[in-house]
């Protein structure tokens, strides 16, 4: 599993310290796999409740829960190809609670319809950036692990919205998002291109 910028330096110094914590307790990976996706859903809620301070701290430690998971069941010996798969699926529907969070936040705070363009195209350039990646065959997947392919990576997308959530820069926040998942995608179409077209 590839791990992004954030994740390698800030998330895994907590939540591997969290994994060791939970080794030894009857909690499961997909319990916390599902605890990750309860957080988002939190979120989403702060959001739309207007307090854009506590969802950003929400949606960072759901993506900070989202690595316990997988070192837990590293350490319990219990990892599996379905606990990769259900934590694949649930980070999606995080997604998409956080950015759909973050889009009506802006909304209310922007006239006229460029949040909802921006959320829209946010939201589409996060689930590509994952697409992209997860189609590439297994041989081929290193290509998207240095430069600007390897950015947009979901522990970035979930500080800036973190940062921006906190900073009360909504509309920015959005427009950052998706301008950047989207180049990134763009990125690793033409690379996927140039590596695999014989």
């Amino acid at each position: 599993m590839y791990d992004g910028l954030v994740s390698r330096y800030i998330n895994r110094r907590f939540s591997r310290p969290i994994a060791r914590a939970l080794q030894h307790t009857p909690a499961t990976p997909n319990q916390v796999t599902v605890l990750s996706l309860a957080i988002a859903g939190i979120a989403f809620a702060l959001f739309l409740l207007g307090y854009p301070v506590g969802a950003g701290l929400a949606t960072q430690l759901s993506s900070i829960i989202d690595g316990v998971d997988g070192d837990l069941a590293r350490l319990k010996g219990n990892a599996s190809p379905f606990g990769s798969f259900f934590d694949a699926v649930a980070d999606r529907y995080a997604d998409g609670l956080v950015v759909l969070g973050l889009t009506v936040w802006a909304a209310n705070q922007t006239v006229g319809a460029l949040p909802w363009i921006a959320g829209f195209a946010a939201l589409g350039g996060s689930f590509a950036v994952t697409y992209t990646r997860a189609m590439v065959h297994a041989v081929h997947r290193t290509m998207f692990d240095n430069g600007l392919a390897s950015l947009a990576t979901r522990d970035i997308r979930m500080l800036l919205v973190t940062v921006g959530a906190v900073t009360g820069l909504g509309i920015q926040t959005l427009l950052a998002l998706a301008l950047l998942t989207n180049i990134v995608v763009a990125v690793r179409v033409i690379t996927a291109w140039r590596m695999l077209r014989s």
